[in-house]
Parts: structure tokens; sequence; C-alpha cells
């Protein structure tokens, strides 16, 4: 794949010809010609930048997860390119709940018959009979199980059982125990932390046992909290450890739960009307198993040329651009980034689009749905948003580029603009999502396989990087971004009165070239 991007890149860039009537023209006056700017943002630039980031995953334990010194790292490389191009740039603090399993866990009934239970692995590959809690505490123990409040066999519902989930739940404990307690009607944190509260040398939670509740229990306490081991397991393994008389197990646990410093990195332009702020983002942080080079190190280094590439040029919008943290965790940098700033600071972001996973292996073009113009999920962006699509399906029509939607899911950072009422949108190639025959058609690659089958996993790396699929979306990425640097008109109500640059220009395009993001259970 690598010997073949400078032949995929320069397509593209011939190509992009092709979408020059997607751009404003140069004005009269000194402006700059945006359709020459976008030419000059290419897929081998941002190539240099995610080969910088798997080496600094390589130096860092193969990881650039928040809270980690390969975010830092990533942090700092950004922040420097980004300083360099003239930006001024804002390292954003904020804490968040850091969790790491350091070693394989382990669950043993010692009697009344001695037996092991297979474990899920730290990485996630292979799902065992128990798992280790997020945020379970570390500690190796050998001692008696007690019972809390089973409900066996289960009610008829879900949540049914209220095991743990009370004080007085543990009124006769005896300290030093393993308490045994079963999914229900709260959280695994409450129940957790009555049975640390109890005198517990550790905790196990049983899947409740109705239909859809029997699997092995990977679930999250959602903070540091406890302190002592505390594992899922199956309905059945729970069963089996509540039903013999006298039952010891050894329960071991290396873990890292606590709360860590991460940081947003935010660059502002020195251009530009500071009333009508242009914002795009990426989330910079991989999860912890894998360097992340496509989730999301592709995102990432896509923005992060373009702003390099547009920061000396004085635009007529301000441009903002976003490398967020703890999006792995839950959005927390983009959800932490929003609600810090004041509403008539809201107001100036006039929209916001997302890049989250542009080069996909087995890749589908995909365009945030902004208008519902699909009709399944979520409903549509905020005002605005079907015009940041239709930009965007101009420009893939106009390169003779199939294309598809994607729902708004809330699985990217997009979500806190768009809840706060925000224009959004962006381009998407898929993750853990199975490819249509459909999508073979328009795209190649293989249906019925995973975009990424490395998604969230360590080989994620710079050779899972599709070099067509970056170079495609690095061209609708610039010119994305360079349309709304320029645009007299922004999308959203509050700047409606003039004819729309994207959706005028791109409405001659078509005619003058025809030819051419695992989720864990809490509860």
């Amino acid at each position: 794949m690598r010997a073949t991007l400078g032949m995929r890149a320069a397509a593209a860039v011939a190509a992009s010809a092709l979408v020059l009537p997607l751009l404003p023209a140069a004005p009269a006056s000194a402006d700059p010609d945006p359709a020459l700017i976008a030419q000059t943002i290419v897929a081998s630039a941002v190539k240099k930048h995610l080969t910088k980031l798997q080496q600094i995953a390589d130096t860092n334990g193969h990881t650039r997860a928040a809270g980690t010194p390969g975010h830092v790292a990533s942090r700092d490389y950004v922040a420097g390119v980004l300083k360099k191009a003239g930006y001024k740039v804002t390292l954003q603090a904020f804490e968040f709940p850091f969790f790491k399993e350091n070693a394989t866990a382990t669950l043993e009934r010692t009697a009344p018959a001695p037996k092991t239970y297979a474990p899920t692995p730290p990485d996630g590959s292979t799902v065992g009979e128990f798992a280790t809690m997020t945020y379970s505490g570390s500690g190796d123990v050998t001692t008696a199980v007690r019972n809390v409040d089973l409900m066996l066999p289960p009610g008829p519902a879900p949540s049914s059982s209220t095991s743990g989930c009370e004080a007085a739940d543990f009124a006769s404990f005896p300290a030093g125990a393993v308490a045994l307690v079963q999914r229900g009607t709260c959280t695994f944190q409450v129940k957790a932390e009555n049975a640390q509260a109890a005198g517990a040398a550790g905790v196990i939670i049983m899947n409740e046992g109705q239909p859809g509740r029997t699997e092995t229990l990977q679930g999250t306490l959602g903070a540091p909290t406890v302190h002592i081991p505390v594992v899922g397991v199956s309905f059945a393994v729970g069963q089996e450890l509540a039903g013999a008389a006298g039952t010891v197990v050894h329960v071991r646990t290396s873990t890292t739960s606590e709360i860590r410093t991460t940081h947003n990195v935010i660059a502002d332009s020195r251009w530009g009307d500071p009333n009508k702020v242009v914002q795009l983002g990426a989330h910079l942080d991989s999860v912890l198993p894998g360097p992340g080079i496509n989730d999301n190190g592709s995102g990432s280094a896509a923005i992060l040329e373009v702003a390099a590439k547009l920061g000396a040029i004085p635009t007529r919008n301000a441009l903002r651009f976003s490398f967020w943290s703890g999006e792995e965790l839950g959005l927390l940098g983009s959800e932490h980034y929003v609600a810090s700033l004041p509403p008539a600071d809201l107001a100036k972001i006039k929209l916001y689009l997302n890049f989250d996973m542009v080069a996909s292996p087995n890749y589908a073009l995909k365009i945030y749905d902004g208008d519902d113009s699909d009709a399944t999920g979520a409903p549509a962006g905020p005002a605005g948003s079907d015009e940041i699509e239709k930009l965007f399906e101009k420009y893939f029509d106009t390169i003779r580029q199939g294309h598809v939607g994607t729902d708004f899911d809330g699985r990217s950072d997009y979500g806190p603009f768009i809840d706060a009422g925000i224009p959004a949108g962006g381009v998407f190639t898929g993750a853990e999502g199975v490819k249509t025959p459909a999508e073979q058609a328009l795209f190649g690659g293989t249906a019925g396989q995973a975009y990424d089958s490395c998604y969230h996993k360590a080989c994620d790396t710079i050779a899972n990087i599709n070099d067509k699929a970056l170079a495609l979306n690095t061209g609708a990425i610039a010119t994305a971004a360079v349309v709304y640097a320029f645009s007299r008109d922004l999308p959203g109500p509050d700047t409606r009165p003039t004819a729309r640059i994207a959706g005028a220009s791109a409405a001659a395009s078509a005619g003058a070239h025809a030819d051419h993001g695992h989720v864990l259970t809490v509860s």
C-alpha cells in the first residue's frame, strides 16, 4: 500500500482540478484563490504526520491513549506543528479516570473442588468466563465466598435483583470474604462500594440470568473509587459459585486505576472574523491496546495538515482546529470543551466538522446525515447540518466517487456540538461495522467483513491505512475547510440572507463537470 501512495495522491491532486467549482472564485480584491490553496493539501503530507504518530507509539509502549506518555508526545508534536504554522495554541487540561489492566486476572475455585475459570485478557481479544471490571482495584486474595441477597432463580424481567444495592444487604457480611453479588437495579459501582465498605476482600458480580443477561459480564465501575479486586462473571459461573457450601476462591487482579490529567489541543488562527468561527476536530487519543493510527491518527493528521497549510493565509472567517483527548473513554475532551465555553463563545462557533477514522482499510465513503435523508437512527442535526452534508456530497459527486450516509449515532466528538445546537458534519470510513454488498459495489473491498478489522486493536498501525481512502478524504476535508474559511454565508439560520457559496458553486459544478466510534455496561 505504501508503494502506491504517490500515484494515488497524484491522482487525487489531478482530480482536484475538477472540484474547483466547489470553491469560491478569487474575488477582485487581494484575497488568495481558495481553489489553489486546497490543491496544496495532499495525502502524502498527511501520511508523514501518520508516520510520526506511529513512531511516537513505537517508543511509548505501542499506545497513544489518554493519560499515557504516548498521548503526551502526540500532543506535543501536534502543538509544535500548529505553533510553527502561526496558530495561538492552547493546551486545555482536564482530569479523567484512568484505568489499565496490567496483567491477565485469575479466578479459581479452590474448594470444595478446584476449578480454574478462563480469563478475558486485558486486550479483550477473547471473552472468557470472567472479566476484570474497569476501575477495579488490585489484589490477590484466597478466601471464602459469601452470597449477597441473590435472586436465584432470577426474576422474570431484567433488573429484578437488588443484590448489593443497599448497605443493609451486608449487615452480617464477614470481613475478609469475597462478596458474590448479582446484576440488577443499581450500578456495579454501588454494589462494589457497598461491599468494600463492609470489609469485603473482593467482589464477583454475576450476570442476572434472564435471556440476554447470561453471558460473561464485562462492565465498568465508572470511577476509581474501589480498591479491591472486582470481576464480572457469567450467570452460569455465578450459579456454580453460589450453589456449593464452603466455596473458596482465589481472585487476583493487577490494575492501575486513578485520576489523571490530559489535554485537548486547541489552535486558533490569527485571521478572520472572530465572531464567525469554523471549527474542525478529531480525537488524538488511541485506545490502550494499540497505536490508533487509523482511529484516529488519520483524522488528526488530516486536519493537522490542513491547519499547517492555512496558518499563514488570511481567511475571511476564523479557523479553529481541535485535537480531543479522552474520546475513547466517552467523548470526555469534547464534552469538557463545550461545557467550559460561555454561551456567547459557543454562539461564535458557526459550524463544527468532525473527522474520526478517514482511512479504514475496507473503507466506505460515509457522510454524516445532516438532514436525516436516510430516515434511520438519530434525527437530523441542527439547522445547517444539511448544507454541510450537501457540500461533501457535491465534492464526491464531482470527482465521480460514490458515497453513502452515516448516522449521527453519538459515537464521536460531534455529539457535544450537536447538543449545543451547532451545525455539524464530516466524513467517516467505518469502524467495526460490516461492509454491505452495495458498498462493495461502490467502493471495492470485501462485503461481509469489517471496515476496519484492526479497530481498537494492536494491529491499528500505519499498515492499517488505506491510501486511496486517505487521499480521497484529504481532498474532501481540504475542500470543506477552504470553502468555509472564505465563505461569506456560513451554514445555519443566523447567516441565511445571502446566496450560499457551497450550494451555488456545487450546483454549477454538477453541470460544468458532468464527466468527472466497545461499550461497557454499568448496571
